[in-house]
């Protein structure tokens, strides 16, 4: 089992940010499903990039690895039918996107992944969604959970779905891109929408006509399909936070670059909340710079356009000073782990004063120490604790702390160029 020792550290230097994970799985199948040869250069490589390749793989796309990149022939729209089940691995994007393209064949497709895609990631919205257009699906799982089986081929049509997680939304408007004629979908309680805007900023750049209105409705004019094209994945600003955080925290001077302040994913507005806080960030044309701050402040901040930052925002508030609520926060209890739960529960043993509601944490900042700690097999969860360490008085332990590789693989060893006393431990134990 892997884990990681920590210390407090100081940092320094220059860091580059990862390939976007979100970004890399859109373009493989986007490339995937397209006309033709594309290239994805720069892409993440991670457990869930393979999942994807494999999957689009089995749904006829032929995929190469390059220098740099991958080689993508396309397979025009017309996915052929697998011929065993797909497995996305542990991507909530792989499930619900790749069960959406097996919307478009006529013979029934399995999909499932491992136990978190089969207990925490709910499949019903998109499920119902299917079925709306003509389609049959069906959660073989409990509680509308993985396994499902899907069988087409669906139809233009009109379609209402729940909006409580973007992904089923954004796989509807994948699938009804790839349609002949009219979709239109309508959302009720939409919620982290920066996301469904990320699919629709791809399809838009891909000359697929399509109106949205709020995150609430979108009318997409399908057209079977999209010419290859060439892609090159930026910098994650999800992964950049923890950097970041990293420097704030330890009151040091690190620059990461490879973002784009001009991409359409929506963590980057998560630094104007750092700002707020009395963050001293410095944003340039290709990243940003992290000042010393000596003065970080409490505050409130609706998490839900970002949900993905709970973890390391609550791990921020708990060196600020005055009281942190982080709201709209029900989103985070779907992920690889109930992140509410699971940053309490760990933060907790370190000293923090945490407390956790339906929908929200209330944090009041202090000081933390050393503890030995579990990722509750999340990667956020893993580099967010990792990240306290740096900061806290004594040594730490995360333990089972290889889902790192998910979306940040070598966040430990860029850590220890900046300067971080932290490094992977390999032992027997079992977890």
């Amino acid at each position: 089992m892997e884990s990681i020792k920590i210390s407090s550290s100081s940092l320094s230097g220059v860091i580059q940010a990862p390939p976007s994970k979100s970004h890399t799985l859109r373009g493989v199948l986007f490339a995937s499903m397209a006309r033709g040869k594309s290239k994805i250069l720069n892409p993440l490589n991670s457990p869930d990039t393979h999942s994807m390749i494999e999957a689009c793989r089995q749904l006829g796309a032929r995929i190469e690895r390059i220098e740099h990149g991958l080689e993508i022939w396309g397979n025009g729209g017309n996915p052929v039918q697998p011929t065993s089940i797909i497995d996305a691995g542990n991507s909530g994007q792989v499930l619900r996107f790749v069960t959406a393209m097996a919307a478009l064949l006529p013979g029934q497709t399995i999909i499932s992944g491992d136990e978190s895609i089969q207990n925490r990631r709910p499949m019903q919205p998109l499920i119902d969604g299917i079925n709306q257009l003509g389609g049959h699906g069906k959660c073989q799982g409990d509680h509308g959970m993985a396994p499902v089986s899907i069988q087409g081929p669906v139809n233009p049509g009109i379609v209402k779905v729940d909006g409580l997680v973007s992904q089923p939304i954004s796989a509807l408007l994948m699938l009804a891109a790839l349609l002949k004629g009219e979709s239109q979908i309508h959302v009720s309680n939409p919620q982290e929408k920066p996301w469904t805007t990320l699919t629709v900023d791809w399809l838009k750049r891909l000359s697929v006509q399509l109106e949205s209105q709020n995150g609430t409705y979108y009318r997409v004019i399908g057209r079977a399909g999209w010419q290859g094209f060439e892609y090159t994945v930026p910098g994650d600003f999800s992964a950049a936070l923890f950097p970041v955080v990293a420097a704030l925290l330890t009151r040091s001077v690190v620059t990461v670059k490879g973002l784009n302040w001009e991409d359409a994913q929506g963590d980057k507005f998560v630094f104007d909340k750092l700002k707020a806080m009395g963050a001293n960030l410095i944003y340039t044309k290709n990243g940003m710079e992290v000042l010393q701050s000596d003065d970080l402040r409490g505050a409130q901040i609706d998490v839900n356009d970002f949900a993905d930052a709970l973890p390391i925002l609550s791990v921020l508030a708990c060196f600020a000073k005055g009281e942190t609520r982080l709201i709209n926060a029900d989103v985070a209890r779907m992920k690889e782990s109930d992140r509410l739960a699971s940053i309490v529960h760990e933060l907790s043993k370190m000293g923090a004063k945490i407390c956790q509601k339906p929908s929200e944490l209330i944090i009041c900042g202090g000081k933390l120490r050393g503890a030995m700690l579990d990722s509750w097999q999340d990667h956020r969860i893993a580099m967010a604790l990792s990240v306290a360490a740096l900061a806290s008085e004594g040594d730490t332990h995360v333990r089972r702390t290889a889902c790192i590789g998910k979306s940040y693989p070598a966040f430990v060893q860029e850590m220890a160029v900046l300067g971080a006393n932290m490094e992977n431990q390999i032992n027997d134990e079992k977890g």
